[in-house]
């Protein structure tokens, strides 16, 4: 099956994971790809890809209590959601590709 999103998708990807921020972008895609992810940030994120509707808002202000402001928690926020819709995607297109090849 074609992705007919998929340009769209790579461009959503970049722009959130590789562009300007206050946060590295080497940071954003650890928390998209859910690797390597730092300790202050780790329960946070698996809530975020395993069900964002988890997260609280005393886990928000943990983080604020670590020392992230507002912009670097919407910008980690963004990434780590990118990274959980994009596997999603991945994989639905996957069971689309079984069933056409069935």
């Amino acid at each position: 099956m074609h992705d007919r999103y998929a340009a769209l998708w790579t461009e959503l990807r970049r722009r959130v994971l590789e562009g300007p921020a206050t946060t590295s972008p080497t940071l954003r895609q650890q928390l998209a790809a859910r690797q390597d992810v730092p300790a202050p940030l780790r329960e946070y994120v698996d809530k975020l890809h395993d069900g964002a509707f988890a997260v609280t808002d005393d886990d928000v202000e943990t983080l604020r209590r670590a020392g992230f402001d507002d912009d670097a928690l919407f910008e980690l926020t963004a990434s780590a959601a990118v990274g959980a819709a994009s596997l999603r995607c991945a994989r639905a297109l996957a069971l689309l590709d079984e069933v056409e090849d069935a």
